[in-house]
């Protein structure tokens, strides 16, 4: 699978910033195919930074209501990726 096809986005909320300060963790959005090797390759290519541990949670579909009508939302799957000692964080929102 290609890099930019197993690392669909970042995901930055509040636990994700916390583990970034904390533990030098950065929590992606990726294919929920991918396994943990191709997301630590993916990382690695497209950030040049070495990964230590992948972590993966996959979330499933939310039931949704509009009305009367019943939907559901994707399921999709979350990466945490820590990074290796020594190694600078990602930093997304550089110049902001």
């Amino acid at each position: 699978m290609d890099p930019q096809q197993v690392i669909r986005r970042p995901l930055i909320t509040e636990k994700a910033t916390r583990l970034k300060d904390a533990s030098n963790t950065v929590c992606f959005e990726v294919a929920r195919g991918a396994n943990k090797i191709e997301i630590a390759r993916a990382v690695q290519a497209l950030f040049g930074v070495k990964v230590a541990q992948v972590r993966v949670a996959n979330r499933e579909g939310k039931m949704k209501r509009m009305g009367r009508f019943i939907g559901q939302r994707k399921a999709w799957k979350k990466a945490y990726v820590r990074l290796a000692p020594g190694e600078k964080p990602i930093e997304f929102f550089e110049g902001v």
